[in-house]
């Protein structure tokens, strides 16, 4: 009885692999370190607020510009103007966004976004978001105000409070409250004071997120090496289909 002698795998260079092979693979690894570089700023920006949000006070930041994301905390009284931003749903029920007026004790006055609360069952009827009496600390982050960035219809104008509204630029809201900013404040969580459902979608893309992409880019680069090797071996002998045809 004869044993069929295996047919050995030799190295054998293609060159259209190793074309491929050689654009894609510096354009996964740039990919990976550009990632990478982009969580470390974050990072450093993160850090950076971290910082200024404990030794800068409201006025300060104000007054150096508030950008989106930014961690804040302010220590005031609410007013009692809110306004219900609607069209607004979380696991398929119908609510409001609640945006109230809130007086720091120093500096001007902010819209703080509330969170989100359900709707009551008839459209004649408006949810009761009296907000909490007494001076009060909250946290939040620095976000936009609600407004499309498409041209829509205008928000009817109304009376009393709540109102109701689709959007609410700036302009609208400081023509109800003097010496707004050009940032709301959304609540951290929904342990703040006067918060509802306040479940938000980051601001800023964190630094982990950046790590996330450069491991999926450098795994992407191992995995095009590993299938570029395996490939350029072929097996060498008479039945080697790639070689005989």
């Amino acid at each position: 009885m004869t044993t069929a002698k295996k047919n050995p795998r030799e190295w054998h260079l293609d060159w259209r692999l190793m074309i491929f092979t050689g654009a894609f693979l510096p354009l996964l690894v740039s990919l990976g370190i550009w990632q990478l570089n982009r969580a470390e700023e974050k990072q450093a920006i993160l850090e950076q607020w971290q910082q200024e949000a404990r030794n800068l006070d409201w006025p300060e930041l104000v007054g150096n510009g508030l950008e989106n994301g930014r961690p804040v905390t302010v220590t005031g009284l609410y007013d009692d103007r809110s306004w219900l931003l609607d069209n607004r749903t979380r696991d398929g029920i119908a609510g409001y966004e609640v945006l109230t007026a809130f007086h720091p004790l120093q500096g001007p006055p902010v819209l703080v976004n509330r969170g989100w609360v359900a709707a009551p069952r008839t459209r004649n009827e408006l949810p009761d978001v009296t907000p909490p009496e007494g001076v009060f600390s909250l946290t939040g982050r620095l976000g936009e105000y609600p407004e499309p960035p498409v041209l829509s219809g205008r928000s009817l104008p109304a009376d009393g409070w709540p109102r109701r509204v689709q959007m609410l630029p700036g302009l609208v809201a400081r023509a109800e409250v003097a010496n707004l900013p050009e940032a709301i404040i959304r609540l951290q969580d929904n342990k703040q004071p006067g918060a509802y459902r306040a479940d938000w979608a980051p601001d800023l893309m964190g630094p982990q997120t950046h790590y996330g992409y450069a491991t999926q880019w450098f795994a992407l680069a191992m995995v095009l090496t590993i299938l570029s090797v395996v490939a350029s071996y072929r097996k060498t002998g008479a039945n080697n289909d790639n070689d005989n045809g």
